[in-house]
């Protein structure tokens, strides 16, 4: 890391702060940036200017109660982060989900990952001057979210999952929804790509830029796109499954040299893969509970029906809404693939209905680290593109 007095040493160089107030960090990241007249020589992501202390207010609330501060932590992608605590807090319990929950699940969080890659291209292009790519990305985002809330009875911070499966089963009008998004998405992939993938200005500002090989990838532990852009092809979905996601055929979009418009590359075809998976998933959701009630009642919340009908069911939805559940004490780490990369949480249980400490492993805040590598040696121009391409949420980062 370096400072200010540093160029009290070296005059030909120049200090430029990018952030922390700027359009293109996508939200409040100071980069303190060495020049030698406009190549970087060095660049400094600085963190916590949002510290939010997300970690410590999960440990002073039920478990239940914390999964509401994990889609606040990255609130582009909450399904698929409160799908990782959710994990994370039945193994603690020794619960498994049904099978018709662990589909829905899936569901959602591929079109968590659909609906963040938009908002990603969407502001990444306008970051480089391609201003229609915007209106094209948010208005099929727009549909995305209505499916989600017509599931779940929210946009952006849904809190739908539940220890053992969901919160209720979901609507009708999902599945035909669903299947309507999924005839007419395809072309309006093909629409994003006539716009960018082969346009002169686009490669300019994106090819051979920003390059990471795959062993410094690795080296800096990137994950998700940033690291599949460099070649290696690690998903946690495929290396260790959860959700079923063994249940489904697809494949993993990798790049060749690492540069911005590999990365670029691997997000357009993932949403492909994405809808790929959505569609084997709503053909195929089985049929049954949408929770495990009756094998783990001491964990799973009751169905509102058990509830309303039987005095143990009236009983424990009381119990679980005022004290919560108490998993036996242990830890428990899971991870899952977000649309950023891996996300783990970790929970360690004292034996009391709050958590004794939860810890995050934020894909954004181990991406970010390689920037210093990616900028080095390219125009102060280039900065701009190459931090869009890692795709951070500092959310998540200042958790």
């Amino acid at each position: 890391m370096f400072e200010y007095k540093d160029f009290l040493i070296e005059t030909d160089k120049f200090a430029l702060n990018v952030g922390p107030s700027h359009p293109a960090t996508h939200g409040v990241l100071r980069v303190l940036v060495k020049l030698d007249g406009e190549t970087v020589v060095h660049a400094e992501p600085m963190i916590g200017y949002l510290h939010t202390s997300m970690e410590k207010l999960a440990e002073h609330r039920t478990y239940h109660q914390a999964e509401t501060i994990t889609d606040r932590m990255d609130y582009v992608s909450g399904a698929s982060n409160n799908l990782g605590y959710i994990l994370a807090a039945e193994r603690l319990c020794g619960v498994k989900a049904s099978k018709r929950a662990e589909y829905v699940r899936v569901i959602l969080a591929e079109f968590t990952r659909i609906s963040s890659h938009l908002v990603w291209l969407a502001t990444h292009a306008v970051d480089l001057g391609a201003l229609t790519e915007f209106l094209y990305c948010f208005r099929e985002r727009e549909l995305v979210l209505d499916i989600i809330e017509t599931v779940t009875g929210q946009r952006m911070t849904p809190s739908f999952f539940r220890v053992g499966g969901l919160a209720m089963d979901f609507h009708k009008d999902f599945v035909n929804k669903t299947k309507d998004f999924i005839k007419i998405f395809p072309e309006k992939i093909n629409e994003y790509e006539a716009l960018l993938t082969k346009n002169k200005i686009w490669l300019e500002r994106t090819k051979n830029i920003g390059v990471i090989s795959a062993e410094d990838a690795i080296n800096f532990a990137l994950t998700g796109p940033s690291l599949r852009g460099s070649g290696v092809k690690y998903d946690v979905r495929k290396a260790s499954p959860y959700s079923r996601y063994e249940d489904f055929d697809f494949e993993i979009p990798i790049g060749e040299i690492g540069d911005v418009y590999d990365r670029y590359l691997v997000r357009i075809e993932e949403m492909r893969q994405s809808l790929k998976i959505i569609s084997q998933a709503i053909d195929n959701i089985p049929e049954g509970e949408y929770s495990s009630y009756h094998e783990y009642p001491a964990y799973v919340i009751p169905p509102k029906k058990k509830a309303l009908t039987t005095m143990e069911g009236m009983i424990f939805l009381f119990k679980y809404g005022m004290e919560g559940i108490k998993p036996p004490k242990g830890e428990a780490y899971v991870s899952i693939e977000n649309p950023r990369g891996e996300l783990g949480f970790y929970l360690v249980s004292d034996g009391s209905a709050f958590p004794y400490r939860m810890r995050v492993r934020p894909p954004s805040f181990c991406n970010i680290s390689a920037l210093n590598k990616m900028t080095a040696g390219y125009m102060v121009a280039d900065l701009i593109a190459i931090m869009g391409s890692v795709d951070i949420l500092l959310g998540e980062v200042d958790r």
